[in-house]
């Protein structure tokens, strides 16, 4: 092990077993993904590989995720917390599934706090774009009667993109008015009709983040 991992592991805060919590956290959308458990050992063979290792008390062994099921976790970023006591594993989910159950999340029982009724949503909630998307998409999915989505759905690209060229002129209009209020409606409105258009042609907002992602790491352009 390099001094630089070693000092790293050296800085965290072990119970009294050895172990420290981990949680995963998808690398583009920030969904919570899974919380496991790590050792000195499974962290250093982390850092070595660049795949996930997480101790498996059950079996009190190195259990390397997705192995068996080829569901790996490439480490993006490994932060811990103010405390020392608990990692946040950034990470690029291989076939976007995480839970042994075969969710993308193991989170997926939730509390309705109006209701107090639990119920199952296999989705993990992620970022607002994230979650727009979601709904969009499943709105072309599976229609509901008088959604303004699935109007501008049933109009196809000439009144998908009549929206959104409308609504980038709007937002140009506000900035240039410098009407901060109106600048950040119009911009709300501009991703929505925006993801609708990227939905009606099978392209995911998922698929926009990685393009935003991989330009992060591009050289500047001069």
């Amino acid at each position: 092990m390099n001094q630089l991992n070693s000092n790293f592991i050296k800085k965290l805060r072990f119970d009294k077993n050895g172990l420290i919590p981990a949680i995963a956290q998808d690398w583009l959308d920030g969904a919570i993904l899974m919380m496991a458990w790590m050792n000195a050992d499974s962290l250093e063979q982390t850092m070595k590989t660049g795949e996930v290792h997480y101790w498996s008390r059950s079996r009190n062994e190195l259990w390397h995720k997705g192995a068996t099921s080829g569901h790996t976790q490439l480490v993006k970023e490994i932060r811990y917390d103010c405390d020392a006591d608990v990692i946040l594993l950034i990470i690029e989910q291989t076939g976007q599934i995480a839970c042994h159950t075969g969710a993308r999340s193991c989170f997926f029982e939730k509390l309705d706090m109006v209701s107090n009724q639990w119920e199952s949503k296999q989705m993990p909630t992620v970022d607002a774009c994230g979650e727009l998307f979601k709904v969009i998409d499943q709105r072309r999915l599976s229609p509901e009667p008088e959604s303004y989505t699935n109007k501008l759905f049933n109009g196809g690209d000439n009144s998908i993109l009549k929206k959104v060229g409308e609504e980038s002129a709007e937002f140009i209009m506000a900035c240039k008015d410098n009407d901060s209020n109106s600048i950040k409606n119009e911009a709300a409105d501009l991703i929505f009709h925006l993801q609708v258009a990227l939905s009606s042609h099978d392209v995911s907002w998922k698929d926009v983040q990685e393009v935003l992602a991989r330009r992060r790491n591009m050289p500047r352009r001069s």
